[in-house]
């Protein structure tokens, strides 16, 4: 069992975390005509909108209500009312998602009251969807930000089923994790489909950042689920979560409407996908399609292949909880060692790692780790690009953000397909290195410019002269 630690450090030197609003802004833009709305200044707003851009190289609708020095003190009622406004007005909305930031929540701006008086004074807004999250940014990390919000979501927006109403069997919800990707989303949904279900995903990145161009430009998100459909959710026959992070939203939701909910804390491996696949086969009363039977045998394989590979080396990884678990389980079932792992913030699966230690810090912390303890691969998003070029060892690029490498929103990681795809990636970046830095390889004596046995003369000439 994994020992959690947090170190002492006086501030965060190179920050593996992002903050609670743009994790909870990320949650929002799975809504069909959504505007995410921040509540803080323009700084902080511009700051997450260049991740998201950079990361999806897509246009991102992101708003800020644009607090000054003065409206931070005095309060931030006529901010948020003229954004909301304004925002109605102009792009035209199905939803309006607001986060709190560090500024105002440190102000003790009541939003919520804002909302209600917002309401009462403008009655186009009475019953227009307007959803407040508080994520403040001095706690907390993008992972606390994404789970809150999808809960606040089910909380305000789910409509309780009435008494005596039929729930449909083949409707199933999908909580996603941060962690997911609309690729990953894409492939749970051909999974879904594939045993007779009707899934709904709640967020849906997979219909608005999956990188489409739309037919003509809309201020807001460009696709995703909608709030009518999200209203209709208590209908379904289960609730599907994802990771750790979306358990408080999948027991919001059983206790809004009674719909029970199995909770998967990781799919990226062969025995957790085996369980995904089992509990569907059960649920849709259908035998598993051919098809994830071949894929299971194509992920055996590649496990096979690439042990040789991967196992042995010493892993330094840095990401969210949910993240960093299912990637470091993936690997230690591969025979690698996870020598180093940093997360963001707390998580009851951290002390299920396969390590001794997970540390709560940084970059630095982790750069520190994966020198002293001399790993050689390092995991994180884009910003441990240059520590992997000081300790000289393959970076693997995972979670968010990655602007340093186009197709972020297709990367694959869950199922079969998505799991072998993972580990023949780590395992040609492993190979790559080893040809790059002239190491032996199983393959080494084709390249190489020794003979494999001595010649008959090279013999007979070092016969003669050890004999002389």
């Amino acid at each position: 069992m994994a020992i959690v630690t947090t170190p002492k450090k006086a501030c965060a030197v190179n920050p593996l975390k992002m903050s609670q609003p743009i994790g909870g802004a990320f949650a929002f833009m799975g809504l069909r005509g959504a505007m995410p709305l921040l509540h803080g200044s323009q700084g902080c707003t511009s700051f997450g909108l260049t991740l998201f851009v950079r990361h999806f190289k897509e246009a991102v609708p992101l708003q800020t209500t644009a607090m000054s020095e003065v409206a931070t003190v005095l309060g931030g009622y006529e901010n948020v009312e003229q954004a909301i406004l304004n925002i109605y007005n102009r792009a035209k909305p199905e939803i309006i998602g607001i986060c709190s930031t560090g500024v105002t929540e440190t102000n003790g701006d009541d939003v919520d009251g804002y909302i209600k008086l917002i309401r009462e004074q403008h009655p186009q807004l009475a019953k227009f969807p307007l959803v407040f999250v508080s994520t403040p940014d001095f706690k907390d990390t993008f992972q606390d930000g994404w789970g809150k919000t999808v809960a606040c979501m089910v909380e305000v927006l789910v409509e309780s089923p009435a008494g005596g109403a039929e729930r449909d069997p083949a409707r199933v919800n999908v909580l996603p994790g941060c962690h997911l990707t609309p690729g990953d989303l894409d492939e749970l949904r051909t999974i879904l489909e594939d045993f007779g279900l009707k899934p709904s995903f709640l967020p849906d990145l997979a219909g608005s950042l999956d990188g489409h161009i739309p037919d003509e430009f809309t201020p807001t998100t460009i696709g995703g689920i909608g709030v009518d459909e999200v209203a209709g959710m208590g209908r379904s026959s289960c609730t599907i979560a994802i990771g750790e992070q979306m358990r408080r939203a999948a027991e919001a939701m059983q206790a809004k409407t009674g719909v029970p909910f199995r909770l998967f804390e990781r799919l990226c491996g062969l025995i957790p996908n085996d369980e995904f696949i089992a509990f569907l086969s059960d649920i849709s009363g259908r035998p598993v399609p051919a098809k994830y039977r071949r894929q299971r045998g194509q992920l055996a394989d590649a496990m096979l292949d690439a042990h040789f590979h991967v196992g042995g080396r010493k892993l330094a990884i840095g990401a969210e909880p949910d993240l960093l678990f299912d990637l470091s389980s993936m690997l230690h079932e591969m025979g690698a060692q996870v020598t180093a792992a940093v997360t963001t913030t707390q998580s009851p699966v951290l002390e299920r790692i396969g390590t001794n230690e997970v540390l709560i810090g940084d970059l630095e912390d982790l750069e520190e780790l994966a020198r002293t303890r001399n790993c050689d691969l390092l995991i994180t998003h884009s910003h441990g690009r240059q520590a992997a070029a000081r300790l000289k060892i393959p970076f693997y690029r995972a979670g968010f953000p990655m602007f340093d490498r186009i197709g972020a929103g297709h990367q694959l990681s869950v199922g079969y397909r998505g799991t072998r795809d993972v580990i023949f990636d780590i395992a040609n970046l492993v190979i790559a290195d080893r040809e790059e830095n002239h190491q032996p390889t199983p393959d080494s004596w084709r390249t190489s410019r020794q003979p494999l046995k001595p010649s008959r003369r090279s013999f007979i000439a070092s016969t003669e002269e050890s004999i002389a």
